[in-house]
């Protein structure tokens, strides 16, 4: 399976990142950053704070302040630990799932430049590990293992619910505090783990009673073939059937399928009013070019909840993607004044031709400045009271909006905005849900009262 060239071209790693980023009106100071191989696992990539230096191990030194009295007696003061705070990301810079990996990979870079520029977290800076999981599962392994050993304070990792899945347990037994920024099928209950992104509980209640009441009831679905597309598409049928409609047609396809042609002749025969894609990844991008080729778009719409994430209405022409609907919290397109101030730092620092913001840049970024707030509210790095902060119901004023961590379920509080594909490689917001709660999150899992649960709940 190979990454879509058009994708991977245009968005190119920038290596060098220039000295200043305007977020928030504020002047961003430099991240600087180096790069490592290890021969014997995934890449490693370490930025922070240039005048708190770099390297591939964290020194051991604190810092101790000496005062003059009145009395001309020298009193040594408490040390200070002025050493950079070191945290760790794991994505898929590389291989197929870079569509998704590169917006994520430099939201990650951005908000730890910012963060960096607005004190740092505990008058620290940040100093970032980041790890090239290459569109790997064993590369996630390896990587999960890589960054437990190394001294770090949090990490912010995995894409796939496959990889998540594979590496939780990592995190969990080594007691190394987790964020997974991505939209998901939804259900994991876990003390150690937090989530920015949207469930279906937010996403699909809204996408799916549109398309029944704009469409029509008869729903064909079209998902990946691992455990988001499957539980996702049981959410599906859960929706279609609280809202009068009915699933017509399932099929799931791995994520190295990119012949479609047969799939489009049994929609086709099947006649639903409407297509649900909950397809993923580089190779599944040509579902929907073959879907226009054979002119069934004009006649069975598409909607989805995966589309756009990896910026495939950039890279398919425009009569393959126009018209399909999406939900999700972020576009780049929302008209607020605190988008504007984030597209314009993110221009500023990745180049004005960068594809897309993509929704899932700013689950990364939002996830970075919760924790971030968090630990600086808690005065300590210590896990526990990171997350009793955590749990207390913080929130962030971010570029979608205001979001609220939900202290029993660990999940959002957010937003979610319904748009449409246009032909000029971006969306058409055309309705706004504000402060949807993760209510089946809500239902099944309470870590405040339950402390101990760890599963992941399924519908």
């Amino acid at each position: 399976m190979s990454a879509n060239p058009s994708v991977t071209g245009r968005r190119a790693r920038r290596h060098i990142y220039r000295l200043a980023v305007a977020v928030a009106a504020l002047a961003l100071t430099a991240a600087a950053c180096t790069s490592s191989d290890d021969a014997d696992g995934p890449a490693a990539e370490t930025a922070g704070a240039a005048d708190a230096g770099t390297s591939d191990t964290a020194a051991e030194t604190t810092e101790t302040t000496t005062v003059d009295t009145s009395d001309d007696d020298e009193e040594t003061a408490a040390p200070v630990d002025t050493e950079p705070i070191r945290v760790g990301s794991l994505l898929d810079e590389t291989g197929p799932l870079n569509i998704y990996g590169t917006p994520m990979a430099d939201a990650t870079r951005l908000a730890i430049a910012a963060i960096n520029a607005e004190g740092g977290v505990l008058g620290r800076q940040l100093e970032l590990v980041a790890l090239d999981s290459k569109s790997d599962q064993a590369e996630y392994i390896a990587g999960a293992d890589q960054l437990v050993a190394e001294d770090l304070a949090v990490v912010h990792a995995g894409i796939t619910s496959a990889s998540r899945e594979a590496i939780r347990p990592i995190f969990d037994e080594a007691e190394l505090l987790y964020f997974y920024n991505v939209l998901y099928e939804g259900g994991v209950c876990d003390r150690n783990t937090f989530v920015t992104g949207v469930v279906p509980t937010q996403q699909m209640q809204v996408l799916i009673p549109w398309a029944i009441e704009n469409l029509g009831p008869r729903l064909y679905v079209l998902a990946a073939d691992y455990n988001y597309g499957q539980i996702s598409a049981d959410w599906v049928q859960e929706y279609a059937a609280a809202h009068g409609g009915e699933v017509v047609g399932e099929d799931f396809f791995p994520l190295d399928v990119a012949e479609f042609g047969t799939t489009v002749s049994e929609v086709q025969d099947a006649s639903p009013d409407a297509v649900v894609s909950l397809l993923v990844g580089g190779a599944h991008m040509s579902f929907y070019s073959q879907y226009a080729a054979a002119g069934v778009n004009a006649d069975i719409p598409i909607v989805s909840t995966t589309f756009g994430l990896g910026s495939e209405q950039v890279a398919l022409d425009a009569a393959s993607a126009e018209g399909i609907i999406v939900a999700y919290p972020y576009f780049e397109e929302l008209d607020t004044a605190a988008n504007a101030e984030f597209v314009a730092a993110w221009h500023s620092e990745f180049g004005s031709d960068y594809p897309y913001i993509t929704d899932l840049a700013a689950y990364v970024w939002e996830g970075w400045h919760l924790w971030a707030d968090a630990v600086n509210a808690a005065g300590t790095l210590d896990r526990d009271a990171v997350i009793a902060q955590l749990e207390s119901g913080v929130s962030f004023d971010g570029p979608k909006g205001t979001v609220t961590l939900d202290g029993g379920s660990h999940h959002l509080i957010q937003p979610v905005s319904l748009a449409r594909a246009n032909t000029s490689n971006g969306f058409d917001v055309f309705e706004t849900f504000e402060n949807i709660p993760p209510t089946f999150e809500q239902d099944v899992c309470d870590l405040i009262a339950s402390p101990d649960t760890n599963e992941q709940f399924t519908p």
